[in-house]
């Protein structure tokens, strides 16, 4: 499993999204210092019940726990647009 399907998986198991995209950005940072690292750039849109009444830093934060460990080698920079699906 790459590490976009990584991701859109472990998203899966923490939101039931209604939707989810995952774009996988690392080609536009060739030579950035977390590339060279192995750290790849993402780019999450996800639209889930779970995101309803809360804060931008709360439903960010709640990403960064379901994707774990995989910020530490296998993410380096993560761009989230969580939204609840009556913000769409």
């Amino acid at each position: 499993m790459n590490r976009a399907d990584e991701i859109a998986e472990r998203l899966r198991r923490a939101f039931a999204p209604e939707r989810i995209e995952i774009h996988d950005e690392s080609h536009r940072h060739a030579g950035h210092a977390g590339a060279r690292d192995g750290g790849g750039h993402f780019e999450v849109l996800i639209v889930s019940p779970r995101f309803r009444g809360l804060t931008v830093l709360q439903r960010h934060r709640l990403v960064y726990e379901a994707v774990g460990d995989m910020m530490r080698r296998e993410i380096h920079a993560l761009g989230i647009r969580a939204l609840s699906p009556d913000e769409l």
